[in-house]
């Protein structure tokens, strides 16, 4: 399986995630989604659309400090992460 360097969710860095990754059904750890996204194998957030990871993100990133403008340019390439691909 790929190793991927963000979370294919949300697009934060694998590594700076505190687990390393989520966890698979089988207790593995994931090596596309972070364990903010993804625990037990099944999303976090499963009724999530894009639009709501991007309003989720952007929340997130201005409550850490991140300028509006940055987390909002941030949030505008989750649509090219794999979980959202095909979700349009």
């Amino acid at each position: 399986m790929k190793t991927y360097k963000n979370c294919q969710s949300c697009g934060m860095p694998i590594r700076k995630d505190p687990k390393k990754g989520g966890s698979n059904a089988d207790g593995s750890r994931s090596l596309m989604y972070c364990s903010y996204c993804y625990q037990d194998g099944a999303f976090s957030q499963p009724d999530f659309s894009v639009d709501d990871m991007k309003k989720y993100c952007v929340g997130k990133m201005k409550e850490m400090g991140f300028p509006g403008m940055v987390a909002r340019l941030f949030a505008a390439g989750l649509p090219r992460l794999e979980r959202w691909k095909n979700n349009k």
